[in-house]
C-alpha cells in the first residue's frame, strides 16, 4: 500500500466535504474547490477525514493512489491556508504595477505587458519589483507565476528578468574584450 495514498485528509474546523461518484468537493473560508478522482480510485468521507481506496495493487492503480490522495490535501490546504508564489523582477527600469483587472510589467519591451489574472487569483506588486501570486489553488497558483515568468525568463549573462523568489540563475561569462593581439 503506498504510504502517502494510506493515510485519510483531516478536515480542519470550518472545512466542509461532499463526495459525489467520484467527484470530491471542498469548501473553506477561502472558497470552493472540486476534483474528480482519476480511472477506478475511490474516496470516502468517513470521521471527519477523507480516505482514498484503490481496488488492487496493479501498477497504474498505486501510481494514481498517491497522487490522488496529494491533490485531496492540496485542496484541503488551499481552502484553509490558501497558496502564494513570489517573483523577483531584476532589471534597470524593469517593474510591475497592480491594476485592477492584473498587472502592468515593464520588461524592457516598447511596450508594457499587460497581464489578466484567473479567476480565483490575486496579483499584487507589494513592491515594483517584487510580485506576489496568492489563490487556493496550488496548480492555478504556480501555473499563473509560470507563465508571469515566461513574459520574461532570466537572462544568463546579466541575470536581468523576473525569476522566482530564492532561484539561483546561473551566470554565462561574456565575450572577452579586444580579442588577440595580431602577431
Amino acid at each position: 500500500m503506498s504510504r502517502i495514498g494510506r493515510l485519510p485528509v483531516p478536515l480542519p474546523k470550518g472545512v466542509t466535504a461532499q463526495v459525489t461518484g467520484s467527484t470530491v468537493q471542498v469548501k473553506g473560508p477561502r472558497g470552493e474547490l472540486a476534483f474528480t478522482v482519476p480511472g477506478e480510485l475511490g474516496v470516502k468521507l468517513e470521521d471527519g477525514a477523507l480516505i482514498v481506496t484503490r481496488p488492487s495493487d496493479a501498477p497504474k492503480h498505486r501510481a494514481l493512489h498517491g497522487m490522488s490522495r496529494t491533490l485531496v490535501a492540496n485542496m484541503v490546504e488551499g481552502v484553509v491556508k490558501g497558496y502564494a508564489k513570489t517573483l523577483e523582477i531584476v532589471g534597470v527600469g524593469y517593474r510591475a504595477e497592480t491594476k485592477p483587472y492584473g498587472i502592468a510589467l515593464v520588461v524592457g519591451f516598447s511596450h508594457p505587458v499587460e497581464f489578466r489574472a484567473p479567476a480565483g487569483i490575486k496579483i499584487t506588486a507589494e513592491q515594483p519589483t517584487v510580485v506576489k501570486v496568492a489563490g487556493s489553488d496550488k496548480e492555478l497558483v504556480g501555473r499563473v507565476a509560470a507563465e508571469i515568468r515566461a513574459v520574461r525568463p532570466p537572462e544568463p549573462y546579466k541575470g536581468k528578468g523576473i525569476r522566482y523568489s530564492g532561484e539561483r540563475v546561473r551566470r554565462k561569462a561574456g565575450k572577452t574584450g579586444a580579442g588577440a593581439t595580431k602577431a
